[in-house]
Parts: C-alpha cells; structure tokens; sequence
C-alpha cells in the first residue's frame, strides 16, 4: 500500500531519498477527494519515470468567507486507494497547522493575470493558490509538476508565477476529464443532486456553442460570449457567476479572436459553483 506521511520532515526525507536513488520527482498537488481528472494527472508522472508525490491538502488560504471550507469533502482513505492504483509512490497529507504554523505573514500575489474571471469573483483566491503552491514546491522540491486544464487560470498563474521567481519546477498541464456527457470532473460535482447534475451539462453546451460559432468563422469576442449566455440562460437551475473570451496567455479579455483564445464559464449549480473552458485556436 502506498505511503502516507503527514509532516514536512517525513515528505522531505522521502523525496532525498528518491532523489538520492536517482528519480526525478514528480508532483501532483490536490485538495483530496481524488477523481480521474486527478488520477489522469498521476498517471502522467508515473508514465514520465518520475517519483510521484501526490499531496492533499484543503487549503484554507484559497476559501473566501462563505465559501465551502468546511464542507468540501475529505475522503484520505478513497484518496490513498486512488493513488496507488495509478502508481504513486507517496501521499503528503499535512494538517492544518503544520502547514500553517502560526500566523501567516507572508504571500505570494501574482498581479493582473488574477484580476479577471474566477479573481474577480473569488477576491484573494489565487494568493491563497499560489501561496499554498509555493510552500508545496519548497517542501516536495520537484523537478516537474502537473496541473489540470479544468483549472485554466490557475494554470497560467502558477506558471507565471515558477518564471518570474525563478522556481526550478516544470509546469505540465493535463487535459480536462470529462463524464460522457461533458462534464468537466470535479470534486464539487459531488454537491449536485440527480436533477442538478442534469442541469451542469450546459457549462460545456455552452463551451460547444460558442466554438461552434468560432470554427464557423465568428471573430467578434461578444458575440461568441453572448452566444455561451444564451445556452447558460436556458437553464433554470444554473446562476452564472462569468462567461469570458479571452487570450489563453494572458487572460485578458479580447474584442476580436486571434491565436490561441480561451472559452471560459462558471455557474452556480444548486450549492455547487462549477468552472469549465476550452482553447480554440483562430487563425489570424
């Protein structure tokens, strides 16, 4: 059964170890309730030769007030059957408070790339990402790290964040997961009921429709979201929260599509408050 450890020491001399028999170090950093979009992200890694570190952690700096902290589901036990099934060589589970210590008085803020899309509804959000990655990345020290597409913007600011402090990690990121229907997989689908999990289909009905009408020649950014609020607004039971055209790179929003442009939404299913996206490419 594959190993669990709890404390920044144990995951520590774990990692020298591997490092010291000749494994690169793989990581795959998680807030638990393990699905297969995570497990496609462990599989990388083992597929990659390296000695995979799968850590789970609900982190509290990344939850605003109101926010589901103390609901979103801890399942270790499911996790660790997870992980080893793909092939992981050791789960890192910290508490609480040996992650955080005492008072946390230093963050880490990347600046603009936050601004818009889940940043403009999720205020501190993404300090509280990069922040619990940069202590993760100094604690594992891996040589690559893999994250989901699921979690677009996350994606861009923890890359950007590794280029500009110099962080010695390579940044893989994974294509989404999706059930047969289209959902995007993810921990929180685990809030809906039967009727609402019905209703989470129109995040990628309207991710399709709007590049549909960029692969049918549309170039005008609003009228390709206007087409995503059209879909979302034909369900009852989803309260959109943004649906956004922007630059992949960038995540500034765009007037007219060119190169690579990221399709992104997020909605309120019932309690849930779900995100999905896809990147077309539009040939200048």
């Amino acid at each position: 059964m594959i190993e669990v450890v709890h404390t920044i020491a144990d995951v520590r001399q774990r990692v020298a170890a591997a490092r010291a028999a000749g494994w690169r170090i793989g990581f795959v950093p998680t807030m638990g309730a393990l699905h297969e979009g995570h497990a496609s992200l462990i599989r990388r890694a083992v597929a990659a030769g390296e000695y995979t570190v799968v850590s789970i952690f609900v982190n509290p700096l990344q939850f605003g007030p109101g926010e589901d902290f103390e609901q979103y589901p801890r399942t270790l036990d499911a996790d660790r059957e997870v992980a080893a099934s793909c092939g992981a060589h050791l789960i890192f589970a910290p508490s609480q408070s040996e992650m955080y210590p005492r008072e946390q008085l230093t963050f880490v803020e990347v600046e603009r790339l936050t601004e818009g899309l889940c940043g403009a509804s999720r205020p501190g959000h993404f300090r509280g990402v990069a922040t619990v990655v940069a202590k993760l990345f100094n604690i594992v020290a891996p040589d690559t790290a893999y994250f989901g597409q699921k979690d677009a913007q996350q994606a861009v600011v923890i890359r950007r964040m590794t280029e500009d402090l110099c962080m010695p990690v390579r940044i893989e990121v994974c294509p989404i997961v999706r059930e047969p229907d289209g959902l995007a997989l993810s921990s929180r689908n685990a809030y809906l009921d039967p009727r609402e999990r019905q209703a989470a289909t129109v995040l990628y009905r309207a991710l399709r429709a709007a590049e549909a009408a960029v692969l049918e020649g549309e170039r005008r950014a609003e009228t390709v979201r206007q087409r995503m609020l059209e879909v979302l607004a034909s369900e009852p039971l989803a309260r959109v929260d943004y649906a956004e055209v922007v630059d992949a790179a960038t995540l500034q929003p765009l007037e007219t599509l060119r190169g690579q442009v990221l399709l992104a939404v997020a909605a309120f299913v019932g309690k849930a408050r779900l995100i999905d996206n896809i990147v077309v490419e539009v040939d200048s």
